[in-house]
């Protein structure tokens, strides 16, 4: 615990406007903590605890390695990685700033799946440095979860650490949202009586999440998928496409439309915001009539909610205030739990798309105002865990 005199000369040193609010009360010395696991009471205790019993524990793990899995915490623990380059909603802050954020992801995996989880926030650099820094850390956990990073380095890092480490490794930016996305499309679907497969859709965007989220579609069986970036509509014909983009352009957009997102949504049944800005309701109103409006952006949402509900028939935002809340946290908790449980060494596409149908069938008749099940759900990180252990 820090000191008494540390404690005052931190706190002397807010303004005291922050001392007022309740946000950053609650933030106030941080929102995790180290807790023993084991009593230590006396000498004893200490003997087994540390020296000398830690020693027989050491010395059987560096024979069989496999045994740190039953007698240290790292199959339990997960690694919370960010270098602060893409912080939902503020942008490159840097290390330092992103803490905060990290520490209340560990909070939501002790939380609804009792997961330990270590904020590691790292200072930016290339790849290879990443991918060597969070490397060396690895072996005292037993995922990692990366955050925040930006693109296109994310899928760099996360591809390359799935192929150096035996454990997994999973971004949530990506995945935790294309998995939660799904989800909420497949009830939207059951809404509105209609097959997912069978519907054209647009997703602004091409960053992280942009990108997992038409990999699953597609995974679903989409056909008619158009994905527009801030210059418009990726297609083969644009030259200045490269890398993940490129692919996804080879991989999407059937019709070869060209043009900007208002030519995209013309007629098309779902739209999924993932990139920011705003839509203007003339090019929303040219979709077809009782469609799908995902406007996922935050705070702001790329199309406000109630000028979506004027055309679509199935709403959804990425805000708490709003009804079908797409938030992330109806599934990274339940996959790493699962993930870790099972002993699995990464976490495939069966996985990802076995979690998302597991979040969809817990809201047993979905409604326009009830695609996804609440994030305070105790059923929902379970049969997560459980259809992701399913597919190891």
């Amino acid at each position: 615990m820090p000191t008494a005199e540390a404690t005052a000369r931190a706190q002397s040193e807010i303004p005291a406007e922050l001392e007022r609010d309740p946000v950053f009360v609650a933030h106030e010395g941080g929102k995790t903590a180290m807790v023993a696991t084991k009593p230590l009471v006396d000498r004893d205790d200490l003997a087994r605890l540390y020296t000398p019993g830690v020693a027989k524990v050491s010395s059987a793990i560096a024979a069989d390695p496999h045994l740190a899995d039953a007698y240290t915490a790292r199959r339990n623990t997960v690694a919370v990685v960010s270098d602060g380059t893409a912080v939902l909603g503020l942008g490159d802050i840097g290390p330092l700033a992103a803490l905060p954020v990290m520490e209340g992801k560990a909070v939501l995996f002790k939380q609804f799946a009792g997961v330990d989880a270590v904020p590691l926030c790292i200072e930016t650099g290339s790849v290879d440095e990443i991918v060597d820094a969070v490397a060396r850390l690895a072996p005292s956990f037993g995922g990692i979860n990366l955050e925040d990073i930006s693109a296109p380095r994310c899928f760099d890092i996360e591809e390359r650490l799935g192929r150096r480490l035996g454990i997994p490794v999973f971004h949530d930016d990506q995945h935790g949202t294309a998995i939660v996305v799904l989800a909420g499309l497949l009830n939207a679907a059951r809404v509105l009586s209609r097959d997912l497969s069978s519907m054209r859709m647009v997703i602004s965007g091409a960053g992280a999440a942009g990108v997992a989220i038409a990999k699953l579609l597609i995974a679903v069986g989409v056909e008619d998928l158009i994905v527009c970036d801030s210059r418009g509509i990726l297609c083969r014909g644009r030259v200045d496409l490269t890398g993940h983009k490129l692919k996804l352009a080879r991989a999407t957009n059937p019709r070869r439309v060209q043009g900007s997102l208002a030519d995209a949504l013309a007629g098309a049944d779902v739209f999924v915001g993932v990139s920011g800005g705003v839509v203007p309701e003339t090019d929303i109103a040219t979709m077809a009539l009782q469609g799908i409006i995902f406007a996922l952006a935050n705070p702001n949402p790329e199309v406000h909610p109630e000028v979506a509900g004027r055309y679509a028939g199935v709403v959804a935002t990425g805000r708490s205030d709003y009804p079908n809340q797409i938030n992330n946290v109806l599934a990274f908790p339940g996959i790493f739990r699962g993930a870790l449980d099972s002993g699995a060494a990464d976490i495939t596409e069966p996985m990802k798309l076995a979690a998302a149908h597991a979040i969809a069938d817990l809201v047993d008749i979905p409604t326009p105002s009830e695609i996804v099940p609440c994030v305070f759900d105790v059923r929902v990180a379970p049969a997560v865990a459980e259809a992701v252990a399913r597919h190891v």
